[in-house]
């Protein structure tokens, strides 16, 4: 059966995968998107231009914005809501906490209205940094989240207990995927993969948090694509899946990939650990291989090749272009 699907951070990176998978999938998509400067908006709207090659259309809309959403949502028959769009990153909600309870916890309200409203069945994005100073590895769904490491790690958990009692009050369908360390092409230029590999082409020093001491489930985009359509599929009545790698492996060996696939070596500037962040993330994925089918098989070696090799024959290219 074809879906229309309201698409929210259409022109981010996991959005922007997983609107073309949508579309080869005989989906019909519509995104939506605020293009805020958190990163350079210009890659937001280079993958919007490509998604318009595809006629997936995104409109420019804030999560605030009420009124527009429930517009969009009037003047469509949307079968589905897929929440992507939030105010991301760690370090920064250490400084601007305001900005993440602007478009985290006001803007997912107003998701979950459209949701009880226009009785659509919601999958929406968590983190792995909810999980935050649990010390059980690998992380596991049934874990305790009650101390999260970093503000962003809160909001991401409020949205899950939001989503909880719309599901117990309203009955809205509501399905949250822990993401661990999304990484690929057309990535999040302030994550270590393309931060990394932009820094070490440009012969830049490469911050290393934690003097190295540091280890992430690193998972690349086709597998998380692969975990969303699922959900998408199952439209569980109210659950939660750790969407990983299910494999944690150093920064060390992250930068020793990309040093490899680039033929050149990092200029290393080793700092004390930053407030907000964890030393080590691992998800147990037991429970999404039992009800999603899920089974990511792109090691971090192959995942940075993807990466290094998309960088050098496009990002690169276009940037130099424009």
């Amino acid at each position: 059966m074809s879906l229309f699907i309201l698409l929210t951070g259409a022109a981010g990176f996991i959005g922007y995968h997983l609107a073309q998978a949508l579309h080869l999938q005989g989906h019909r998509v519509l995104g939506v998107d605020n293009f805020n400067p958190y990163y350079d908006p210009q890659l937001k709207r280079r993958r919007a231009d490509k998604l318009k090659t595809l006629n997936i259309p995104i409109v420019e809309v804030d999560l605030c914005d009420y009124k527009s959403l429930n517009n969009l949502c009037e003047q469509n028959n949307f079968t589905n809501i897929v929440h992507l769009a939030a105010q991301v990153g760690v370090r920064y909600s250490v400084t601007n906490p305001q900005a993440y309870v602007k478009s985290n916890i006001e803007g997912f309200t107003n998701i979950l209205e459209l949701c009880r409203h226009f009785k659509l069945p919601l999958v929406y994005a968590s983190s792995s940094s909810v999980y935050g100073l649990n010390s059980k590895i690998p992380f596991c769904i049934e874990d305790p989240v009650d101390k999260p490491a970093s503000f962003y790690g809160a909001t991401k958990r409020a949205n899950e207990l939001m989503a909880f009692s719309y599901h117990h009050l309203y009955g809205i369908s509501a399905t949250g995927l822990r993401f661990f360390t999304v990484y690929g092409p057309w990535g999040r230029p302030d994550m270590a993969p393309l931060l990394f590999t932009q820094h070490i082409y440009q012969n830049l020093p490469i911050d290393i948090y934690n003097h190295g001491n540091m280890q992430r489930d690193f998972t690349y985009i086709d597998d998380i694509v692969n975990g969303i359509l699922s959900a998408i599929k199952l439209k569980a009545a109210c659950e939660i899946f750790n969407l990983g790698n299910n494999k944690s492996e150093s920064i060390s060996s992250l930068v020793e990939y990309i040093e490899h696939f680039l033929n050149k070596k990092a200029i290393k500037n080793f700092l004390p650990m930053q407030l907000g962040d964890i030393k080590n993330t691992y998800a147990d994925i037991e429970h999404s291989r039992l009800k999603l089918g899920y089974n990511p098989h792109t090691s971090l070696q192959e995942g940075i090749s993807k990466l290094v090799t998309w960088f050098l024959n496009e990002f690169i290219t276009e940037t130099k272009t424009q």
